[in-house]
């Protein structure tokens, strides 16, 4: 049966989820409070004797962590790394309530990307068209210059030199990590390949010491049965020998009326 504390908390959920799905401006601190609300919640609902199941629980944590994940998201300053943070995000994998057909918090995930993703495209069709006004600025600038102020042929020609050092150079460090990254993945080989070796002879001397041993231990019990059999066999004869002495020490020697 539902306690009234996970009724409560369902329902502060779903709250929480609507205010999500909404677009909210930057004074909205409603979601921030519920949210704390529902972490604290979710602690008493842990330690409650009549807890859900660990499935639900696990779902109720798994939607808790989203929504504060969508928080943190919120507060950065860039789009791209809010679009990276929501890419790290995961919505719950049930619905809250009943009438939901589809899990609210995946809903949120699917409208905050696209959101996210407007905004990255607002920022580079805007970022482009600075840099077109720019261009068209210094272009204009340029034609108003005298051909003394320009750049000279050898300038341009120092800067692509520049630019093309800069290139082999970059190239020259990527070609010593693969081959550094290469010499790395071969001595590893190698060694896993000895300790295979290894680890293949001392199995082999394994086998062989059980079987030593298995030999030296069917020698040891025949040993100890024929030592037995010879000590059983000398204390019959002895007993026998005994037995004989006395009947013979008997009759020769009767006993004195």
């Amino acid at each position: 049966m539902t306690s009234r504390l996970e009724i409560n908390f369902i329902r502060l959920l779903s709250r929480c989820e609507s205010i999500a799905s909404e677009k909210r401006g930057e004074t909205e601190w409603r979601l921030e409070k519920y949210v704390g609300a529902l972490e604290e919640m979710l602690v008493a609902l842990r330690k409650s004797q009549s807890k859900p199941t660990p499935e639900v629980l696990t779902e109720y944590t798994r939607k808790v962590d989203f929504l504060k994940g969508l928080l943190e998201a919120e507060k950065l300053s860039s789009p791209t790394e809010k679009a990276l943070a929501n890419q790290f995000l995961a919505p719950g994998r049930t619905p809250t309530i009943a009438k939901e057909r589809m899990p609210a918090t995946k809903t949120v995930h699917m409208q905050t990307k696209a959101r996210c993703t407007g905004e990255m495209r607002d920022e580079l069709l805007g970022t482009a068209s600075s840099q077109k006004g720019s261009s068209d600025t210094d272009l204009r600038n340029r034609r108003g210059l005298t051909l003394d102020e320009r750049q000279s042929p050898s300038e341009l020609d120092a800067i692509l030199q520049h630019h093309h050092n800069l290139q082999e150079k970059l190239a020259e460090d990527m070609l010593n990590l693969a081959r550094n990254l290469k010499n790395n993945t071969l001595a590893a080989q190698n060694i896993i390949k000895q300790d295979n070796q290894t680890l293949s002879q001392s199995m082999r001397q394994a086998d062989l010491n059980f079987e030593k041993l298995k030999t030296e231990s069917e020698r040891l019990e025949q040993h100890t049965k024929k030592s037995v059999n010879w000590l059983l066999w000398l204390m019959l004869i002895l007993v026998s020998f005994i037995f004989i002495s006395m009947i013979l020490f008997i009759r020769i020697f009767p006993r004195l009326r």
